[in-house]
């Protein structure tokens, strides 16, 4: 495949630098090898200067500002924002690295899904779990995942209230979940409250897909310890990952049971959590330089947040 800016760094820019923003702009740094980071744009002036001036780069009032400046953005903004900012860059080819959740609707997400494929752009979502090197590790044993269960809790934060804890914490779980699964939703039944705001605040959902497969899937961030457990059971094994920790543990069968003998082999190791942030940045870059598929596209960023959807109409019925 080749690449297209072989001798040019790639031109970067990152549109909203709040908790998460900022983040972006480090790890862009970070590759200065790689990328040109010409500014950061942010509606807060005063925290987009800030940031320009701490990672000595220049801050743009106006998103439009950077077209023509640059080849590809980060967008961390607020997520009713993105939907308008994704078409921005789109509409004027450049790739567009979006966080999650893609945008506030589906019907938003496909629109920027065609349009980065009428414009042969790269368009890839921020479900930064799925470079969590403990999953890469176990990704190609989960192959048949019967039952899948995740437990992802957190004290409460007076950020990225905007959205609904299914759309601000389960989505990282309900897309690694259908990454592995591969398989349709067919059925949907949740729960969720408000607690502190006005909007669901924890949640729980028993997905059934097509495939057979079920997945129970609990999410709060109202809760007092954190927790981002993941477990999967499939014929003869069962796995658990520490997403926190990068704790693996897996049971495997390795024969029939007999009396005084459980054929069961224990395996356990403990990963660094590494920079997940930083790998997905690198894998951005390198899609973008080589036109190359992304690990994770808009599309699935777009299946991600209709199943958030179905799970989140089945909460509000409930509260009804």
């Amino acid at each position: 495949m080749s690449v297209l800016y072989p001798q040019n760094k790639l031109r970067v820019a990152v549109i909203g630098v709040g908790h998460l923003g900022k983040f972006h702009v480090q790890k862009y740094k970070l590759l200065d090898d790689e990328v040109d980071l010409v500014g950061v744009s942010d509606s807060r002036v005063d925290q987009g200067q800030q940031v320009a001036q701490e990672f000595q780069t220049k801050f743009y009032e106006s998103p439009q500002a950077l077209i023509g400046k640059v080849d590809a953005v980060t967008i961390a903004a607020n997520t009713p924002a993105h939907f308008e900012l994704g078409k921005i860059f789109l509409e004027n080819r450049i790739h567009v690295h979006m966080e999650k959740p893609i945008t506030s609707t589906s019907a938003q997400a496909e629109i920027l899904c065609k349009l980065a494929k009428k414009n042969h752009l790269i368009l890839q979502v921020g479900h930064v779990e799925r470079f969590n090197p403990a999953l890469t590790s176990v990704r190609e044993r989960l192959n048949r995942p019967l039952f899948i269960e995740c437990h992802r809790l957190a004290p409460f934060k007076p950020r990225s209230l905007d959205v609904d804890v299914v759309l601000d914490v389960m989505i990282h779980d309900l897309d690694v979940i259908l990454s592995l699964v591969k398989s349709e939703p067919i059925q949907v039944s949740a729960v969720g409250s408000p607690v502190i705001t006005k909007k669901v605040d924890l949640a729980n959902a028993r997905v059934e897909f097509a495939s057979g497969t079920v997945a129970n899937i609990t999410a709060s961030r109202v809760s007092q310890n954190t927790q981002r457990k993941f477990r999967v059971f499939q014929p003869d094994q069962y796995l658990s990952i520490d997403f926190t920790s990068g704790e693996v543990n897996l049971l495997t069968k390795t024969g029939e049971w007999q009396e005084g003998e459980i054929p069961l082999q224990a395996e356990a190791w403990n990963l660094q959590k590494g920079d997940a942030l930083l790998a997905e940045t690198k894998a951005f870059v390198a899609s973008v330089k080589q036109q190359a598929p992304v690990i994770v596209s808009g599309y699935d960023g777009l299946v991600a947040l209709k199943l958030a959807e179905r799970i989140l109409d089945d909460i509000h019925k409930r509260l009804s």
